[in-house]
């Protein structure tokens, strides 16, 4: 028997030594492959989904950007918060989930000549590392993906965006490129996006540069530099709702393979479920109730008003309302969209939905911060329009507009596209061409609110009457007819035709912009509150403690104020009624101007870097994290980056 054993073992250790290199070569097995037997397509699926991080990270930059309130991310609510991984998404999704993936894609795809696969790559990389460094700031860029590092250095915004400017550009010359290649139906099923339609993604580059390009407006060589080239690139990327960027989610609710085949933000999911209310200030401007402001005081103007609507809005309007305004009996003053994008609690049973009048008479609430009752004492229900929604309920429905099980992640839109030219034009001074591409967005806008809509159906007991369908998201309040009858009415009344060169501000194009965003846009719109400094009221280049804001309260310019974009925004520690909340002691006095980069990765692992940063350091001496979160990004400054502040 032991003459046996040591047969078996000299055999094996011989065929072992003799053949060691193929014995140990065993990633030329399908099932453990090496990463040059990984063709490139079959990275292309993953690197794709990865980008529902994008809404991960929206449970921050809605309620950075006042889109929404919540009992849950309530230290972005508050401007504050210490590091951890919430909001840091995106830092994973371009470091890790695409990261390194994505580099053996564009090794692959270029030694291989798939010039169309290449382009994308590269298109990919730019979108990603556009999103991160906006809510991040600086990043490590040379050194991200040194093999061997521990640590990695920091490099300022102004470099990650000359990079992101030149990924994109080297997409598009990629995807001009002769691509012989034959790709297979898996091939093109494994994008996501386009199905490798090599057009859209050459618009999808160019719209890259566009929204890269637009958030520098305050810089001082804007006019100089820029202008242009938003203008430019934007001409070139998408146009229509068909060029939008978006990734198709299943949405096959409770009988999904896998919960991911829902939308993150699902009703069966119940990532969100009576923990996330829309904001006050979307639901103001929404519905033309923006309020005025006692100067004196800060405090909200009643209303000697003894109507139907004293309860709904107590206070006296501002009359000059941006999107939309309260009479609802003139043609073209209501805004159809409100019905579609924002919750009401109003008509759980799906009655005459057909009916104009009784979709204009739904009444909407928001959120404040981290309250779910507004400063009108109204609870602002969930995003479903009702209470009490938990997780996995089940539903007779898919949910309602783009709360729902098959929405589809938004990446980036015509629509927002032509905000950007609109906005460049306007900067330009050329307000005919400002008012045109403003006029086609907010048209695009009202096409794609449209094409999300999912009516509900009224439900009736066995005697015929209407049954109040509890907690149940069952679908779109109103009717396609009666939404397309009163778009038709708005598009033509006087809050966008009505506009003229002569009356058209930065104001309208922001905020329709802003309303274009809500929901799944947020980080562009952080992107924008955040280059027009909130709308804080400071002299000279940039505001700073003792001029824009004091560690009690932030003056922001009136409403009133004609520089003022955001018309009805105020900051926490405004002073305001309704605000008047003051910030950490870190902040100093300041809003948030950043996130901080993801915990596990940056404050785990690579302090030394964290520490050397100018001007305010992600990290003290010592350990200790102070107010990195409030450095402002080298786009919100008009010159240079400072060494010191």
């Amino acid at each position: 028997m032991k003459k046996i054993y040591t047969i078996i073992l000299v055999a094996t250790l011989g065929f072992f030594f003799a053949g060691c290199d193929h014995y140990l070569d065993v990633n030329k097995n399908i099932d453990a492959p090496d990463e040059d037997q990984v063709e490139d397509w079959h990275y292309l699926a993953g690197i794709e989904s990865a980008l529902q991080g994008l809404t991960w990270d929206c449970r921050a930059t809605l309620v950075l950007s006042q889109m929404m309130a919540t009992s849950n991310y309530t230290g972005f609510c508050n401007y504050y918060w210490t590091p951890s991984d919430a909001g840091g998404e995106m830092w994973r999704v371009t470091y890790w989930l695409q990261g390194k993936n994505l580099e053996n894609f564009l090794q692959y795809a270029t030694e291989h000549e798939h010039w169309t696969m290449v382009g994308i790559g590269w298109a990919l990389k730019a979108h990603s590392w556009d999103v991160t460094s906006k809510e991040n700031g600086d990043m490590p860029l040379r050194q991200a993906f040194e093999p061997g590092r521990l640590s990695h250095d920091y490099d300022y915004q102004d470099l990650i965006y000359d990079s992101i400017q030149t990924w994109a550009l080297r997409a598009i010359d990629y995807l001009q490129m002769a691509d012989q290649t034959i790709y297979s139906s898996d091939a093109k099923k494994s994008d996501l996006i386009y199905k490798l339609d090599n057009q859209k993604w050459i618009k999808f580059a160019h719209g890259i540069l566009c929204r890269n390009m637009i958030s520098l407006v305050r810089k001082t060589d804007f006019l100089s530099k820029y202008a242009d080239q938003v203008i430019e690139h934007g001409k070139l990327a998408m146009q229509t709702l068909d060029d939008d960027a978006m990734i198709i989610v299943p949405g096959d609710g409770s009988d999904a393979q896998f919960p991911a085949m829902n939308h993150f933000w699902a009703p069966v999911r119940g990532n969100i479920g009576n923990n996330w209310w829309q904001g006050d200030y979307i639901v103001k401007i929404m519905t033309g109730t923006v309020p005025l402001y006692d100067h004196a005081s800060g405090g909200i103007v009643r209303t000697d008003r003894t109507d139907i609507n004293t309860s709904y809005y107590p206070y006296a309007l501002n009359p000059n309302q941006i999107i939309c305004d309260t009479i609802k009996s003139t043609p073209g003053h209501y805004d159809p969209r409100v019905a579609a994008k924002l919750s009401t609690r109003d008509n759980r049973t799906y009655e005459d939905i057909d009916k104009e009048d009784k979709v204009k008479s739904y009444k909407y609430y928001g959120g404040v911060f981290t309250s779910q009752t507004g400063y009108q004492g109204w609870n602002a229900g969930n995003l479903w329009g009702i209470n009490g929604e938990g997780a996995n309920v089940a539903h007779n429905g898919k949910g309602r507009w783009m709360f729902s099980d098959d929405t589809p992640y938004v990446i980036l839109t015509s629509a927002e596209i032509n905000f950007n030219m609109a906005e460049a034009y306007f900067i330009k001074g050329d307000k005919a061409n400002a008012l045109a591409c403003w006029k086609k967005a907010v048209e695009l806008d009202i096409q794609f609110t449209r094409k999300y809509i999912s009516p509900g159906k009224p439900l009736q007991d066995s005697k015929g009457a209407y049954v109040n369908d509890g907690a149940n998201p069952g679908g779109d309040k109103i009717a396609l007819a009666v939404y397309d009858k009163l778009a038709a009415e708005y598009l033509a009344g006087p809050y966008v035709a009505g506009i003229t060169t002569s009356t058209l501000t930065l104001s309208h194009i922001m905020m329709q912009k802003y309303v274009h965003e809500y929901p799944w846009l947020a980080y562009e719109a952080w992107v924008d509150l955040r280059k027009y400094q909130y709308d804080i009221d400071f002299t000279g280049d940039y505001p700073k403690n003792g001029n824009g804001w004091t560690k009690e309260r932030v003056q922001q310019k009136w409403d009133e104020d004609p520089t003022k974009v955001y018309k009805g925004f105020y900051l926490k520690a405004a002073d305001v009624e309704g605000r008047r909340s003051k910030y950490d002691d870190h902040n100093n006095g300041s809003p948030a101007y950043r996130m901080t980069p993801r915990y596990n990765s940056e404050y785990m692992w690579n302090a030394p870097a964290l520490k050397a940063l100018k001007p305010i350091p992600g990290m003290l001496e010592n350990g200790d994290y102070d107010n990195y979160h409030i450095s402002m990004p080298w786009f919100c400054y008009p010159g240079d980056y400072p060494e010191s502040i």
